[in-house]
């Protein structure tokens, strides 16, 4: 049951929504309803994907994935409403890919078996008993998936079909949303808004014909509602769930504002949400891994869709320098809106990406974090995150970091378990209290991540940290936090900072003052490499045939340690191919303590004294 205060925002918001919605039937005009197909890719506009694909082996070669998954999916048996414990999502998931790709194929080959297929798909998910709208991301996804078949292929999908698939948009998809037991994602500013208004603005916009005031109601609720995510996005474009949730989030929105766009709707954007592409791009390190900080997964990167919108909205082709890599490579990872990357990048030549300016990328926020590189090709790569783990999604992992260099992964984050596999097992893993069960999985918790311990203590859920400050010198990157509010009762401040030094090493350096008991405090860091302790303050680190040296330099009298990976308990999911390095230190009370560690490429660098943190401007 949801608190009283809520129900009450929820109706308030409701108020709102149909005091703009009353207004909007008086004052708007909004001119001759565009004929299917009106989501996104407008009728005669194949012609243009047709030509980028003639002339552009990049295009081709994104084209052909798509038409051979086409031809994948042919042969699989249609849907099943199957539902995995709370979830349907997998299933609405799969629904929206194979629709997509399957009107995508059928109108730029015409090839009728791809109709065919789709309509088959269609009906079978339109005679759901529901999609599940007690989680309704299911829905809503669902939603769009249909939305999409039934507008791209409205002129021929069967009369018996389109009626079918029609009323399956409307009750079971834009009707569970007026219910509030439903429908608290309006007043969220995380995915779920972004998803779940998408959804229902592209079901609401596909049969506009025959509901144009629902369109209407649809469209201005969304229009006040998806300003609360926009907003997290300010002031610099660091989205607060991180890399995985950006994709989902953000691609929703820019199918929300691309549908706007092609039907002369207004949209809506901030600053922070233009500069959102770059924190993106920012995201990857020159291992190709991302920095998968919170409910990100194992860090593999693909093709995003999304990115050729930034790209072509903002007229910045460097948007898709990863991105022409990705398409080189085949990484699609069957993305289920990729061929929105055929609609999205119009006019766009991959050939034609020039490596991103920007070397140092800072962004404060709900989520602040840095990411620093020696170059976009090769070199060191450093992601540094500050925040809270009160954040939605986050872990407790504030003042963790990962580290690439000679194309490797060095430091990295093990990143989210599965939620099934936690919930099927009476997981409570949102449970976010400070007691609550969420830190106890071994994912999660800041045993696990590359930051700091005290007295085996947890971080503090309430505790927040943000980037202090930050340099963007060719010979000194750097970016410092004051995290002492993660760590209250244990120690009385607690800075870090992360530097990249010389282009040739980096510097992980903690600054803590005790209070007035004496505390033990572990430093630790997760890493796939095979590890050897060459003496207390030095170990070699080695994979592929490449060495990682990891020295520290203060304090001078410590013994570098290997922990392992392995689960805790039972549910917890196991972490094969790494193992956790560090040292573990007692700290007098009422005193001041230095902890300086260096991680050198290739060579073991002499390296005599790191400044003061108060000196890293």
């Amino acid at each position: 049951m949801k608190p009283f205060g809520t129900i009450l925002k929820i109706i308030f918001f409701q108020c709102i929504v149909f005091i703009s919605y009353s207004k909007s039937l008086i004052d708007s005009n909004p001119g001759e309803l565009l004929e299917h197909p009106r989501l996104v890719w407008l009728k005669g506009e194949e012609k243009n994907i047709q030509k980028a694909i003639e002339t552009d082996k990049n295009w081709a070669k994104i084209h052909q994935n798509i038409i051979s998954e086409s031809d994948k999916i042919i042969v699989l048996p249609t849907l099943e409403r199957i539902q995995i414990g709370r979830r349907l999502l997998d299933k609405s998931r799969e629904c929206l890919r194979r629709v997509s790709y399957l009107a995508y194929a059928y109108r730029m080959t015409k090839n009728k078996k791809y109709l065919y297929r789709c309509e088959a798909e269609l009906l079978k998910v339109s005679q759901f008993s529901d999609w599940n709208p007690s989680h309704f991301l299911d829905v809503a996804e669902m939603t769009l998936g249909v939305a999409i078949g039934y507008d791209w292929l409205f002129h021929d999908l069967k009369a018996e079909s389109r009626k079918i698939i029609k009323e399956a948009i409307l009750k079971k998809g834009i009707n569970p949303s007026f219910e509030s037991k439903n429908n608290s994602w309006l007043l969220a500013s995380h995915n779920w808004n972004q998803v779940c208004n998408a959804g229902m603005v592209f079901g609401a916009l596909a049969i506009q014909e025959d509901n144009p005031k629902l369109a209407d109601e649809i469209v201005k609720r969304a229009e006040t509602s998806i300003k609360l995510p926009l907003e997290d996005y300010n002031p610099d474009g660091a989205y607060p769930e991180g890399y995985s949730y950006w994709e989902y989030g953000t691609s929703f929105h820019v199918l929300y504002l691309s549908a706007l766009k092609k039907l002369n709707m207004p949209m809506e954007m901030n600053a922070g949400f233009e500069k959102t592409a770059s924190y993106f791009q920012s995201l990857i390190g020159n291992s190709g891994k991302s920095f998968n900080y919170s409910d990100a997964g194992s860090g593999s990167a693909s093709l995003s869709a999304t990115v050729f919108w930034f790209a072509n909205h903002f007229k910045d082709n460097s948007l898709l320098y990863n991105e022409k890599t990705y398409a080189d490579a085949s990484l699609f990872e069957s993305n289920r809106i990729l061929p929105f990357a055929m609609i999205w990048g119009e006019g766009l030549r991959l050939e034609n990406a020039p490596e991103p300016k920007n070397k140092v990328w800072i962004g404060v926020g709900k989520s602040p974090v840095a990411m620093m590189r020696t170059s976009w090709s090769n070199g060191i790569y450093v992601g540094f995150k500050s925040g809270s783990p009160e954040v939605n999604h986050a872990h407790m992992d504030v003042g963790s970091f990962v580290m690439d260099a000679l194309g490797e992964r060095w430091a990295m984050d093990l990143g989210m378990q599965e939620y099934e596999s936690l919930e099927s097992k009476g997981v409570q893993l949102w449970d976010k209290k400070q007691s609550g069960q969420r830190w106890e999985i071994l994912r999660y918790n800041n045993f696990h991540h590359n930051t700091l311990t005290f007295d085996d203590q947890l971080q503090i859920v309430s505790g927040k940290a943000t980037i202090n400050s930050s340099t963007n010198r060719a010979n000194f990157m750097s970016a410092t936090s004051d995290i002492s509010k993660l760590y209250s009762g244990s120690v009385s401040e607690t800075k870090r900072g992360v530097a990249i030094i010389d282009e040739k090493y980096m510097v992980i350096k903690d600054e803590i003052k005790t209070n007035e008991k004496d505390t033990k405090v572990r430093w630790n860091m997760v890493t796939p490499a095979k590890v050897s302790v060459i003496n207390g303050n030095t170990a070699i680190l080695e994979q592929n045939g490449k060495k990682l040296f990891l020295k520290v330099l203060e304090p001078t009298n410590v013994e570098i340690k290997t922990w392992s990976t392995e689960p805790k308990q039972p549910y917890d999911a196991t972490n094969p191919n790494t193992l956790m390095i560090g040292f573990e230190t007692k700290l007098p009370k009422s005193s001041n303590h230095s902890l300086t560690v260096v991680l050198i490429p290739n060579q073991d660098l002499k390296i005599e004294k790191i400044s003061d943190l108060k000196e890293w401007k």
